[in-house]
C-alpha cells in the first residue's frame, strides 16, 4: 500500500450533548473530498479515540468508511493500552472496510514499556492484523518517545508498512529511514516540520493542518515533490503559526473551532476537553486571517 500524500487526521463530530455527529463528520469528509487527498485517518489522536466507548468506535468506522471516496485510504487508529484490546479494535476496523491501522504505543506502564515490551506488541498486533500497520509515535499525548533502536526493530515484521512520527525530532526521523527496510514509509505527524520531513525521505504527512488547510498542505508536497523547493519553503514557512494554534499550543478545541471558522463542522469536544475561551478564539481568527485561511476553497 502506496501512501504518499497527504492525510487529514479527522476531529470526532459532537452535537453540544457531546453524543456522536456522525452525519456531520461524513459532511466534513464529503467537502474535503474535493482536494487531492490521498485519504482519511478517523479516530487518531485528533479524533478523540480515548473518548469513546467500544460501540462508539466501531460505529464512527462503519460511517466515515460509507462517506470515504473509495478511491481514498481509510486509516483506522486502533491503539489501546493493552495488546488484546489493540488486536480486538484492529479487528473492528478491518471489518467495517477500513484499509490500513495506525496503532499508537502503549504508555501507561511507560516504565516498562521496553524495546523488547513495545516490540512484542506491535509484532503481535501485526500477527494478528487483516491489515497492514502503521506505527504511531506521539510522545505529546503517549508522554513515550520511542526511540529510533525500537521503531527500527518493530519495522522489521513484514506486516508493518511504515510509521507517522509527531515528535518532530527530524534528526532522529533521517536515521530510521536509513535504517529500515526501503519500502518502510514515514509519514510526518505535523505540518509545522512537513517540508524537512520529506527532506529526509518521508512520503507525506498525517496532517491536522490538512483539516483546515488541505490545498496548502497538498502544496507543500506536490512543489516538493516537482522539486519546486523555494515554493515548497514559502508555503511551509506560512503555515507554521497557523498549524501550532491548533495543534502545540490550543489543541484539539481550536482545531474544531477554526473547523467552524471556515464552513465545515467543529463542534465542542467531548469532557474533560474545553473549549477554548473567547479571548483565544479572537487570537485563532485573526492568525487564521492573517495566513488567508478564511473558508474551504480550492
Amino acid at each position: 500500500m502506496k501512501l504518499n500524500g497527504i492525510f487529514p487526521p479527522l476531529p470526532c463530530s459532537f452535537d453540544n450533548n457531546e453524543n456522536l455527529a456522525l452525519d456531520k463528520m461524513c459532511d466534513n469528509i464529503t467537502k474535503l473530498s474535493q482536494f487531492d487527498l490521498t485519504g482519511f485517518l478517523v479516530l487518531g489522536s485528533n479524533g478523540e479515540l480515548v473518548n469513546l466507548s467500544d460501540k462508539e468506535k466501531q460505529e464512527v468506522f462503519e460511517a466515515t468508511r460509507e462517506a470515504i471516496p473509495a478511491d481514498k485510504i481509510m486509516l483506522a487508529g486502533t491503539g489501546c493500552q493493552s495488546t488484546r484490546e489493540t488486536i480486538h479494535l484492529t479487528n473492528a476496523a478491518a471489518k467495517s472496510g477500513a484499509d490500513a491501522v495506525l496503532v499508537l504505543n502503549p504508555s501507561y506502564y511507560r516504565g516498562l514499556m521496553t524495546k523488547e515490551a513495545l516490540t512484542g506488541h506491535y509484532f503481535a498486533v501485526a500477527d494478528a492484523s487483516p491489515l497492514p500497520v502503521i506505527v504511531y509515535n506521539m510522545p505529546a499525548n503517549s508522554g513515550l518517545d520511542m526511540n529510533a533502536d525500537t521503531i527500527v526493530e518493530i519495522s522489521a515484521h513484514q506486516n508493518i508498512i511504515g510509521m507517522k512520527d509527531s515528535g518532530g525530532n527530524i534528526v532522529k526521523m533521517g536515521d530510521i529511514r536509513n535504517r529500515v527496510k526501503p519500502e518502510f514509509q514515514i509519514l510526518a505527524g505535523s505540518a509545522g516540520f512537513l517540508l524537512p520531513a520529506l527532506s529526509i525521505g518521508a512520503i507525506g504527512g498525517i496532517l491536522a493542518l490538512a483539516n483546515i488547510a488541505p490545498k496548502q498542505c497538498i502544496k507543500i508536497y506536490k512543489d516538493y515533490m516537482a522539486g519546486d523547493l523555494q515554493k515548497a519553503r514559502e508555503t511551509q514557512h506560512k503555515m507554521i503559526a497557523v498549524n501550532a494554534a491548533i495543534t502545540s499550543k490550543w489543541g484539539v478545541p481550536a482545531l474544531k473551532e477554526a473547523m467552524d471558522h471556515i464552513g465545515l463542522y467543529g463542534g465542542v469536544a467531548r469532557k474533560p476537553i474545553l473549549s477554548i475561551k473567547q479571548e483565544i478564539k479572537k487570537q485563532l481568527v485573526e492568525i487564521l486571517s492573517e495566513n488567508n485561511i478564511r473558508s474551504l476553497e480550492k
